[in-house]
């Protein structure tokens, strides 16, 4: 919502300077030009949802099926979350067509100019942070809690993403925006009051609390993650190319798995890998299939995640994400044969018309974004 204001004000802006919008837009395969069709844009939204979607369900019942078959290890847990990265390698090595733009002049290399290494190694850095941190914290709450549990509790990400969006990112709220919000929360309390007694089998009490605080920080730690990547797209990075989404995941994704790596050795629970392996109920290859797939799901989803946020805002990246909030009951159903009630039936309801209130606010956007443009910047003499 504001995201789109934001990049069309920044495009009238480096238009006034250099009497040329292609200016503003960096070398790479181009995802985002001025004129492109708000049709594409939604159909890429359409496409970067139900695929992340997908994938988030997927990992997150591959993560739990990891802990209910004989893993143990949170460092591992941590792992497959994060090191996935090196399946979007390729993309470096497709030959990519450079756009046929004007020579800009001074002002309008500056605005495009590649920011300093320094800032941008701080920059991946505190997101590599960030993401480990999650990934651990979301391991755990995966071991002692049902996925639908889970899931379910990372739908107030989208409350810590709005405080956090609100001061990083200058987040507006509208009447459609506070209604989705509402309507999400709603949605999740719904299935975390109605999932508390759903303890697994051998989950002490106190295990199943630390599993529950964990994951409502693993939330807040998420929320503040995708405004930083927000504020990192638009204040450090500043250009709209499929090669900033894919440096973006590719830095952050290496950091984190350095520091989840570290931690891994360090806490050595590396020395019991290989009997944990063999103790594994599936066998040895269903518990390398396990893991790998796993890694695959996260990074297939952190990747529509960016993606999203590039072409909206983190608030909707969370709005989506909460949408899959009723995906995750209705698969574990069919993979752990969770129990269906009438409870997560009104959820799902809720978070579907929550999402349909974000969605419509987004349009209305769109067409004033369209409007505007449509009128063109006015220059003086």
């Amino acid at each position: 919502m504001a995201e789109a204001q934001q990049l069309q004000a920044l495009h009238m802006e480096e238009a006034k300077a250099s009497n040329s919008r292609m200016g503003a837009i960096g070398q790479g395969s181009d995802i985002g030009p001025q004129h492109q069709s708000s049709t594409m844009k939604w159909l890429r939204m359409a496409l970067y949802t139900i695929v992340g979607l997908s994938a988030t369900a997927s990992a997150a019942l591959l993560t739990r099926l990891y802990y209910e078959k004989g893993g143990t290890s949170k460092w591992v847990g941590t792992l497959v979350q994060v090191v996935g990265f090196p399946i979007l390698l390729p993309y470096y090595f497709i030959p990519h067509r450079k756009a046929m733009t004007p020579k800009p002049n001074s002002t309008t290399a500056a605005a495009v100019e590649a920011p300093p290494i320094r800032l941008l190694v701080c920059a991946y850095v505190y997101l590599g942070l960030l993401m480990a941190g999650n990934g651990y914290l979301y391991s755990v709450g995966f071991e002692y809690l049902p996925v639908s549990t889970v899931a379910l509790i990372s739908a107030s990400q989208l409350a810590f993403n709005a405080f956090f969006s609100y001061f990083l990112n200058a987040q507006k709220f509208t009447p459609l925006i506070v209604n989705s919000l509402f309507l999400l929360t709603i949605s999740s309390v719904l299935l975390v009051t109605n999932s508390s007694s759903e303890r697994p089998a051998g989950v002490s009490a106190r295990n199943y609390v630390i599993g529950i605080v964990c994951t409502l920080l693993a939330t807040a730690i998420n929320g503040l993650f995708l405004a930083s990547q927000q504020m990192v797209i638009r204040k450090v990075l500043k250009r709209q190319t499929v090669r900033v989404i894919i440096d973006l995941v590719m830095y952050q994704s290496l950091v984190a798995s350095i520091l989840t790596f570290i931690g891994f050795l360090a806490s050595g629970e590396w020395k019991g890998l290989k009997r944990e392996m063999e103790g594994y109920a599936l066998g040895k290859a269903a518990y390398i299939n396990t893991l790998v797939w796993t890694a695959v799901g996260w990074q297939v989803s952190i990747s529509c995640i960016i993606a999203i946020v590039f072409e909206s805002s983190a608030l909707f990246a969370n709005v989506v994400g909460a949408l899959g909030v009723p995906i995750a009951p209705i698969a574990a159903m069919i993979v752990f044969h969770d129990k269906m009630n009438g409870i997560k039936g009104i959820s799902m309801a809720l978070a579907l018309w929550g999402f349909l209130s974000y969605v419509y606010q987004q349009y209305l956007d769109e067409r004033q974004s369209n409007a505007e443009t449509k009128k063109g910047p006015t220059f003086g003499v």
